[in-house]
């Protein structure tokens, strides 16, 4: 595991659930096994000691393995919650991106980076920006969204819309307004805007998703600011958050649909995969 953060603890309450009931089933198995065994008095100290031997090795096992872990699977009632790390761009079904709050286009890496989500989206899965944007800006739905018209901005679009709103682009993506903009366009939140975001968003995929698997990224683990408090949250944090406001939401996935959740590869060491199987 070099050069990598070991997220689970050795104490870790969930190894230690898993490794009892590990021992329950060994136990059982001896136990049965020593009625019709009978160890020689001599050899009962060094069978002991390979027993003590054998539940060290079991546990660090359990141990390294949830260290390990590149994916975790959370059943949230007919749900099925895949969290691994991938491309969102590779993955089957609808693909989530984050836009700000006036679904900006212009990637010019002052409103939109190159590098971020929705830059390479609109880089090298749109043909045609004009077009998007004539697509957003005449959504029926979108409409029913908006905040303000001709906002006041030295860069961008001018029609601010709700966050959380969102849109089906060619049958594929669904973009949704995400992050605020300060006057300098730097993305940024409050978590009761977070909060209030997630609940919007995933009742607009209820709308959109048609029985279709779904992949999201992890909402505010890339350049968005936090504030009022909450500017050093990590990505275990937020996607706590988001698991926890699926389950409170409306929306439910039918087999053989799945909702996925992207981590970024080099945000992964920062996840502990094995804990957030709690939220089931």
């Amino acid at each position: 595991m070099k050069g990598k953060i070991l997220k689970v603890g050795l104490l870790d309450k969930d190894i230690r659930k898993q490794f009892y009931k590990f021992c329950s089933k060994l136990t059982a198995v001896l136990t049965v096994g020593l009625i019709f065994i009978d160890i020689p008095r001599n050899f009962k100290l060094l069978v002991g000691i390979i027993y003590l031997i054998v539940l060290v090795i079991a546990y660090l096992i359990y141990w390294h393995n949830a260290n390990k872990m590149t994916q975790t699977i959370i059943k949230i009632g007919l749900t099925t919650v895949i969290v691994k790390s991938g491309n969102i761009f590779e993955e089957d079904g609808l693909k989530v991106i984050a836009f700000n709050e006036y679904f900006d286009t212009e990637v010019n890496d002052k409103i939109i980076a190159k590098k971020s989500l929705n830059g390479r989206f609109i880089r090298n899965h749109i043909d045609d920006v004009e077009k998007l944007n004539s697509d957003i800006e005449n959504d029926d739905d979108l409409k029913n969204s908006i905040i303000e018209k001709r906002v006041k901005r030295k860069q961008g679009k001018t029609t601010k819309y709700k966050l959380g709103s969102s849109i089906l682009i060619d049958d594929e993506y669904i973009l949704t307004a995400f992050s605020r903009f300060n006057k300098n366009n730097q993305a940024e939140l409050t978590i009761q805007e977070y909060v209030n975001f997630l609940l919007t968003f995933w009742n607009e995929i209820n709308r959109l998703y048609a029985q279709r698997s779904v992949t999201v990224p992890v909402f505010g683990s890339g350049i968005t600011r936090f504030k009022n408090g909450f500017e050093d949250i990590d990505i275990d944090e937020l996607l706590r958050i988001m698991i926890w406001t699926f389950k409170i939401s409306k929306i439910k996935f039918a087999y053989p649909a799945k909702l996925t959740i992207i981590v970024h590869d080099d945000l992964l060491n920062q996840v502990n995969l094995y804990e957030l199987r709690e939220n089931e």
